[in-house]
């Protein structure tokens, strides 16, 4: 699954982490289950998916991805999932340069019942949020989230319930996201993926987007027509 192209010896790939994207039937259309990080340490105050590391003992391949996937949503929520019943969704690679970089596996799987209980330790709290309402909160500056969670509410949206959201990744495996950031005089201005035409050269000329806007609220996802 690695790729040597994904890092250099300056900024290497220091493992995998795996994470699930619950979802759950609700009045306005489907539900993501978005926890709430500390405010101090890595994703301070972030919104996230539950998940973590892969470790040695989850083995390998895919089938080690899930069991990390199902360890870790255990472990953050108390939610008891079945890895045959994950959806490959994406894979994640943070931008070469990037403190800590994990290549992260995101799954889609429906909630099996139960309430959720948190570990103190690693979130403050949890909401049940429609994709539109994370997004229009996080566009309002009521919640933080990175790249790769707004971007993944974003792939969910108009979804009417869990069945027509998991039909929609079934079958296309996981979509490669190496993300590259493009800069401005006052930082990075947008983070850009395979099919933008300035993805590898940011001087480069061409009409071509897949690239989400991160310099002003509420964020703004471009994506042209293949």
């Amino acid at each position: 699954m690695a790729s040597d192209l994904d890092e250099t010896p300056e900024s290497p790939i220091v493992g995998e982490a795996a994470t699930v994207v619950v979802l759950r039937d609700g009045t306005a259309g489907v539900e993501v289950l978005l926890l709430e990080r500390p405010h101090s340490g890595s994703f301070a105050g972030a919104w996230v998916f539950p998940g973590g590391k892969v470790d040695p003992e989850d083995g390998d391949g895919e089938a080690g991805l899930r069991r990390a996937a199902v360890r870790e949503t255990l472990e953050e929520t108390g939610l008891v999932l079945e890895p045959t019943g994950l959806v490959p969704l994406s894979h994640w690679i943070p931008p070469i340069g990037a403190p800590k970089r994990l290549r992260t596996w995101f799954f889609l799987a429906g909630h099996p019942g139960g309430d959720v209980v948190l570990n103190p330790g690693e979130h403050v709290g949890c909401e049940w949020m429609t994709p539109e309402a994370a997004l229009e909160r996080h566009g309002a500056g009521g919640v933080v989230l990175v790249p790769p969670t707004w971007l993944t509410l974003h792939r969910l949206l108009g979804a009417r319930g869990v069945d027509e959201a998991l039909a929609r990744a079934g079958g296309d495996g996981f979509e490669r996201y190496f993300s590259h950031p493009l800069r401005g005089d006052d930082g990075v201005r947008a983070v850009m993926w395979s099919g933008d035409a300035q993805y590898e050269d940011a001087s480069a000329v061409g009409e071509a987007r897949h690239r989400l806007w991160i310099d002003v609220l509420p964020w703004r996802y471009e994506r042209s027509k293949v």
